[in-house]
């Protein structure tokens, strides 16, 4: 299960206090916050979760997400 979400983390110190929050949570997932894009993108890639889990994870460090859809269909 692969979900992408548009945060508004602009720190790299904040990403990685989160990053390390959701790897607690959720320790054998592949988690990046890309802070170069302008959407600061939040990927998580793991086994069945919730989008509420994550937005929740964020909540508890000020900051706030949306889970973006992803469309495989080309």
């Amino acid at each position: 299960m692969v979900k992408v979400f548009k945060t508004d983390v602009h720190c790299s110190k904040k990403a990685n206090i989160i990053i390390n929050c959701l790897l607690l949570k959720f320790p054998n997932f592949r988690i990046n916050l890309d802070l170069e894009d302008s959407d600061k993108i939040l990927r998580i890639e793991g086994t069945f979760f919730k989008a509420e889990d994550i937005s929740d994870c964020l909540k508890e460090h000020g900051f706030t997400c949306i889970d973006l859809p992803i469309d495989l269909s080309f």
